[in-house]
């Protein structure tokens, strides 16, 4: 056995986020880890990879009980991570990042650019990845960064790779590239353990799965032995038939019209559609096609060079998101933790810094009235987490996204922008989250959803627009079918 985790514990203050951790994996077996957010996955893979030290249990390396206190030593022995959320370093190049504290060296110590840069290209052309080995790394989008990340880890060598949610922001190319690149490694006797939250990747790539719950190991064993809906029900303590299905409701008032925005550096043009009060309309599209930017430019962040926006009927123009705001427009990004959140101030902050009038009359900060607002919300929301002034780092993935959506319930938002709502979220916190979409829409607010997962928007729009090169290339009604939606992302003309 290459791996083998005993009863892993960790503690985090008062919290225990792992109780009773078991795992086992070997060489030339990819393990699936799973379980909802929260439920210590990560945390006991951050245990493996030398980033946290276990406060109980045994790690066995080998046969051989190990201690590691820095990532420097898991890699030393073999084991490298590939994170869900990058660690790479923005201002340096692709190919500097993937050789990041291995650097090729001249003979008078000199880093040889020219040397990592080639080894880069052919790796990177080896997998097919679009990347180029002198971009920076600053310039990419989370796909791009989540590609880099898994050339530095296969680079280094290791014995035992371990991907968190490698697909979560990769379109459907890339990961099926991604799950090629799993069975490549796999067949050359690499050991693998992959966590995911999308279940239809599992019986692609796995051998063995291991499910965890409130921090223990709840089941283990061989993936082709355990049904979907058995995994689904291990996973959250409950049987789920579906994610979401969502009752439509008769749309309301016009909230949001845009007519012919057009944006050079967004790349957008023409782009024509509405959004009713109680509606959920879907914006599908592959990676690139331009949804990320509409919402950028509908929340002001970038220009919007012609055209009209239309809140309420009313024309407005928007030049920043706090004019965005002002009208009412709420944007809840794809990246949560580097966009979303400040994930070392208290979760109170978090909530109310969108509206610090509402809890600071004439400039002083109200305590009673700050924690009223997060106690408020945070029933609201479901969001579970301990009372004081918890960190918003320390919060699961779902109740992380929680939370920025309740920082817009307290402003009192009218028009949602939800760029991949449930981007590396459990399929319990899926269902959580479409809820608080759907107390939103039947409230009276107007929701744009962007989503790669096309069965989420069937589920859960009132309505689909498909975007492809920067244009809305076709509306669709919930009912639709995937090959149409797909039909309208990826051809000129959908015939």
């Amino acid at each position: 056995m290459l791996l083998e985790l005993q009863s892993i514990q960790k503690r985090f203050g008062g919290v225990a986020a792992l109780a009773d951790g078991d795992l086992s994996v070997d060489a030339g077996e990819v393990h699936l880890l799973l379980g909802e957010n929260g439920a210590g996955k990560s945390t006991l893979m951050k245990i493996v990879a030398g980033m946290y030290e276990r406060d109980g249990g045994r790690m066995l390396w080998r046969g051989r009980e190990v201690f590691l206190k820095r990532p420097a030593e898991a890699a030393a022995i073999g084991i490298a991570m590939v994170h869900q959320e990058s660690l790479l370093a923005p201002h340096l190049s692709v190919a500097e990042n993937i050789f990041l504290g291995r650097e090729e060296r001249l003979p008078l110590g000199r880093v040889n650019r020219r040397r990592m840069a080639g080894q880069a290209a052919r790796l990177i052309e080896e997998h097919r990845f679009p990347l180029q080995p002198g971009w920076r790394v600053e310039k990419l989008g989370p796909a791009g960064r989540q590609l880099v990340e898994i050339c530095r880890a296969i680079q280094h060598g290791s014995s035992l790779l371990i991907f968190d949610e490698p697909t979560s922001s990769l379109s459907v190319t890339e990961t099926e590239e991604v799950l090629r690149l799993v069975k490549r490694l796999r067949n050359r006797g690499m050991a693998v353990i992959y966590i995911t939250h999308r279940l239809e990747e599992l019986r692609a790539v796995g051998d063995r799965v291991t499910i965890l719950r409130d921090g223990s190991t709840v089941h283990t064993g061989p993936l082709a032995w355990i049904e979907t809906g058995r995994i689904i029900q291990c996973m959250v303590g409950r049987e789920l038939v579906e994610v979401y299905r969502r009752d439509p409701l008769p749309p309301g008032e016009e909230r949001l019209r845009v007519e012919g925005l057009c944006s050079r550096k967004s790349k957008l043009a023409g782009i024509s559609f509405a959004l009713r009060a109680g509606e959920i309309v879907g914006l599908a599209g592959l990676i690139g096609a331009g949804r990320t930017e509409l919402c950028r430019a509908l929340f002001g962040i970038d220009p919007i060079d012609s055209g009209r926006v239309l809140v309420d009927g009313k024309p407005v123009r928007i030049r920043s998101p706090r004019e965005a705001v002002a009208r009412g427009i709420a944007l809840v990004p794809e990246d949560r933790q580097r966009a979303g959140l400040a994930l070392r101030l208290p979760l109170a902050h978090n909530l109310t810094l969108a509206n610090l009038p509402a809890i600071s009359p004439f400039g002083i900060l109200r305590r009673a009235a700050e924690n009223r607002a997060v106690s408020g919300c945070a029933e609201r929301l479901g969001i579970r987490t301990l009372p004081g002034q918890q960190p918003a780092g320390r919060l699961s993935g779902g109740n992380q996204q929680k939370a920025v959506i309740a920082r817009w319930v307290f402003r009192d938002a009218r028009i949602f922008l939800f760029d991949e709502p449930t981007r590396g979220i459990d399929v319990g916190a899926k269902a959580e989250v479409f809820a608080a979409m759907d107390g939103l829409a039947r409230s009276g607010a107007a929701i744009l959803m962007v989503s790669s997962e096309i069965p989420e928007l069937l589920q859960v729009a009132d309505r689909i627009l498909v975007m492809r090169q920067g244009r809305i290339s076709g509306e669709l009604p919930g009912h639709t079918t995937q090959e149409q939606i797909m039909r309208y992302a990826a051809l000129e003309r959908a015939s």
